[in-house]
């Protein structure tokens, strides 16, 4: 999972998650970034939890919603946090905010197979008095049952037993759901090298918990991770078990941005809300999902079998997952599209550029060291290609306002031991594929994107649209 922060100089835009709390601690060297409180931008919900007109929610789940920015806890009450049944019957509760996550606690559960409606309303300020720019609402449907399934961690970064991590690199930890963010702090995951605690901040965005070192780790060190049972899922869930892991360090520092945090989003090769197509001899490894389409968006993918929860097909090397199949698979995946959202809102929202319109928008045959590029307008890159040269823990990000276009035969190289796990294209318009073409890395794209007849990819295409394949090769990057 590519979902750790590694570098010291670079500010992730997840490290607004906290700002409530004070100052970040950068893993390399402990320089950090403050909240400046004057800032006058509208805060906005990225996402929720449920989704959206999401169906069969758990009759005891409590309800949130996360912020683009620290909000002032006072303004996040019953008042400005409200949920309704049918007739805007409103239903009792307690509202609580941590990090920058706001949760509605009802005070009994919710009915069996209702359509609540939740309201966020201006009244919500951030911590410069700045107001939402309008209410924010969605709706979702109970189901018939309660939540009774204890959340578990799924992975980690570092994994269990790695060695040669680099002294910048900061520890996270995947979930198995979403689990509430007041449970995950310093008492709950904690760092050590050998029984002395190491300084750090925690935070929790979507599924993903962070600790974050004060300073370096040491050199050639073996450290253990632990997070205990008293994190607790959206419906009061405790893990059965403590999670704990142990990694060494090696001496060195990682180059470029942090890694853009791909939560659960992370598990999926291809992830879409509105469709995946293919045509001619496609082969996929690894999973795919689409949601909150159901699976008829699954076009052209023969011996199509399902086995409730998931299906399988001849194209695939792996598990096709939709939104209308079994339980527990609608969560499963309302959650990985809130982690591709967020994703895609992290990496839009990188600062301290390395380059800013490099090569007027075309980067053909161009070498780029780590770092975070990013262009105004359309990216470009023809059959020369491009080659990107660095270490196996650097990273790339690449912002691109409108489309990514990448010509017919076009070969994105890695060269120095540089990993497509580490690599980011976000999109904020759509990606185009050519014939031919070898490309690497992970896509976050807003809308479609498209790969032409024989394109490989070692990565993901994570589309906030839809997914065309034709005739092409696509695998997870490896770790």
């Amino acid at each position: 999972m590519e979902i750790f922060k590694q570098y010291s100089n670079q500010i992730m835009w997840l490290g607004i998650l906290m700002l409530s709390i004070g100052v970040i601690g950068c893993g390399g060297g402990g320089s950090g970034s403050v909240i400046d409180s004057t800032v006058a931008t509208a805060p906005r919900v990225i996402s929720t939890n449920p989704g959206n007109t999401v169906t069969a929610v758990a009759r005891n789940q409590n309800i949130t919603a996360t912020f683009s920015t620290a909000m002032d806890a006072a303004t996040l009450s019953a008042s400005t946090f409200t949920i309704t049944g049918p007739g805007s019957t409103p239903v009792d509760g307690n509202v609580t905010y941590s990090g920058i996550t706001a949760s509605f606690n009802p005070t009994v559960d919710l009915n069996d197979t209702v359509l609540y409606t939740a309201t966020i309303t201006t009244g919500a300020k951030n911590l410069a008095g700045t107001s939402l720019a309008a209410n924010y609402v969605w709706t979702f449907t109970t189901g018939s049952v309660n939540d009774t399934t204890a959340p578990d961690v799924n992975a980690t970064n570092p994994d269990s037993n790695a060695t040669g991590v680099p002294i910048n690199q900061n520890i996270t930890a995947v979930f198995s759901e979403a689990v509430d963010s007041a449970t995950v702090n310093t008492t709950t995951f904690s760092l050590t090298d050998g029984i002395t605690p190491v300084a750090g901040v925690v935070s929790y965005v979507g599924t993903t918990a962070t600790f974050n070192p004060t300073s370096d780790l040491n050199v050639d060190t073996n450290y253990t991770a632990t997070i205990t049972t008293a994190v607790q899922d959206l419906a009061g869930n405790a893990m059965l078990a403590d999670k704990v892991w142990t990694f060494t360090t090696g001496s060195t520092i990682a180059n470029g941005p942090d890694p853009v945090n791909l939560g659960t989003a992370g598990n999926f090769v291809l992830l879409s809300k509105s469709g995946i197509s293919t045509t001619g001899a496609t082969s996929i490894t690894g999973d795919i999902g689409v949601s909150p389409i159901d699976a008829t968006a699954f076009t052209g993918f023969s011996n199509y079998t399902l086995f409730s929860t998931y299906a399988t097909a001849d194209q695939v090397t792996g598990k096709l997952y939709a939104a209308n199949f079994a339980a527990p698979t609608p969560a499963y995946l309302t959650t990985a599209i809130s982690d591709m959202e967020i994703a895609f809102t992290d990496a839009a929202g990188r600062t301290n550029t390395t380059a800013t319109e490099l090569g007027a928008g075309n980067i053909s045959g161009m070498t780029l060291a780590p770092g975070l590029y990013k262009w105004g307008t359309g990216l470009l890159i023809t059959g020369a290609g491009v080659t990107l040269s660095g270490g196996a823990n650097d990273v790339w990000i690449f912002q691109i306002a409108q489309n990514l276009t990448v010509n017919s035969g076009a070969i994105i190289t890695l060269a120095g031991g540089a990993k497509a796990k580490n690599v980011f294209w976000q999109v904020s318009g759509q990606t185009a594929l050519g014939t031919t073409v070898q490309f690497k890395g992970n896509i976050l794209s807003q809308t479609l994107i498209s790969l032409n007849t024989g394109a490989s990819l070692e990565g993901r295409t994570l589309a906030q649209t839809a997914v065309t394949l034709n005739a092409n090769t696509i695998i997870l990057p490896t770790p």
